[in-house]
């Protein structure tokens, strides 16, 4: 696996709490459902291409149902 950077984001607490539950609701850990989010954004700007994206799991190609939308 590649390496993996680590740095401190500062999130307004209701943003941190909406992220979460995402990340619930689909089975994720908070790390991994932003991490996601931010590959989707990348790729949908195509500011990234997709054979670009080290070890992306299968699911990232298609776009996920967000809560507000059910």
């Amino acid at each position: 696996m590649a390496e993996r950077k680590a740095f401190l984001v500062r999130l307004d607490p209701a943003l941190h709490e909406a992220l979460q539950r995402w990340a619930d609701a689909d089975l994720r850990s908070l790390n991994a459902q932003i991490e996601f989010l931010l590959r989707r954004a990348l790729r949908d700007a195509d500011r990234l291409p997709a054979d670009r994206m080290p070890n992306r799991p299968p699911d990232e190609t298609k776009t996920a149902t967000s809560a507000s939308e059910e």
